[in-house]
């Protein structure tokens, strides 16, 4: 469970009483210790989070909209894809589940780059299209949704680790590109922890214990999430929904291709009118003006 701001203020205080004293250094690596713990701990008072600067995990489900939101799934892809690129971050694929056409049911990938997770995290929520189908012979218009779910990477310790006792991992034998060598044998991993009940399934790696790894990785993140949406829904004195329906009413971001042009907001109300260069990947502006208002700096 996440500190509250009181507890964070009163540790914060206490570390300063430590400070002061003229013993203080007499142990270095207790007093260093002392001082990373304070800069963690005054970054998360000011909302910039201690993990901000880790790698992230980004996943993408189809939700309501049959082919069209698949194919959106595959449109936010690629538009994640080019936006990491031009950050210099690298991407590399952990699990698709992809259809005839060439989108994705859900997709999972690593993002590999300082202070990836600070930026994508502002990303995370049910993402909308509303455009012209191209797969409806008639040309109707199509409303379709995915879900943006981003995670940290995490290290495994302290209240992070997740004991063995509380994985069921199960084997399978991986499908879809990676050659002949990748099929031959059960690769595929599905980890669920059993006290909350979330699950990962990872295919990336050629080895079982590479992909049992990067799966409890995932895991880590679920869990971490878990607990921080708890903790701010404690705070605000609100019940957490068990799961998030990627349906109307939901969507944090509308991009509407038909019949005008518009990506916008939902959080923040700031809108863009170039649709086509924001699945391009020019995202920047929205994960600033989200960050903007979470510090205060604006409102809605």
């Amino acid at each position: 469970m996440m500190a509250s701001k009181e507890e964070i203020q009163a540790r914060m205080k206490e570390i300063e009483g430590l400070m002061g004293d003229p013993s203080f250094w007499n142990d270095k690596g207790a007093a260093q210790a002392a001082l990373k713990e304070y800069q963690d701990l005054k970054a998360a008072l000011e909302g910039v989070g201690q993990y901000d600067k880790s790698d992230a995990i980004v996943s993408i489900v189809s939700g309501a909209g049959g082919d069209d939101a698949e194919d959106f799934s595959r449109m936010l892809f690629s538009m994640y894809q080019k936006y990491c690129a031009s950050c210099g971050w690298k991407t590399a694929l952990l699990d698709s589940n992809e259809n005839s056409m060439g989108g994705f049911r859900s997709i999972s990938f690593d993002v590999i780059g300082s202070g990836s997770y600070g930026a994508l995290k502002a990303e995370a929520g049910v993402h909308r299209l509303v455009r012209m189908s191209p797969f409806n012979s008639a040309g109707k218009r199509q409303t379709s949704f995915s879900l943006v779910e981003v995670l940290p990477k995490l290290p495994d310790a302290g209240d992070l680790h997740i004991p063995e006792t509380d994985l069921d991992i199960s084997f399978a034998r991986s499908g879809g590109p990676g050659g002949q060598n990748v099929n031959k044998r059960d690769t595929a991993v599905h980890a669920t922890h059993t006290p909350t009940g979330l699950h990962v399934h990872v295919t990336s790696e050629r080895s079982q214990a590479q992909n049992k790894e990067k799966a409890i990785e995932m895991l880590r993140g679920k869990l971490f999430h878990m607990r921080e949406e708890a903790a701010k829904a404690e705070a605000r004195g609100l019940a957490v929904a068990s799961t998030q329906k990627i349906e109307w009413g939901s969507q944090i971001r509308s991009y509407v291709l038909h019949p005008y042009q518009l990506v916008k907001d939902h959080r923040t109300n700031y809108e863009r009118h170039d649709v086509e260069r924001v699945l391009e990947g020019d995202i920047q502006a929205f994960i600033d003006a989200e960050k903007d208002f979470e510090s205060g700096k604006t409102t809605v």
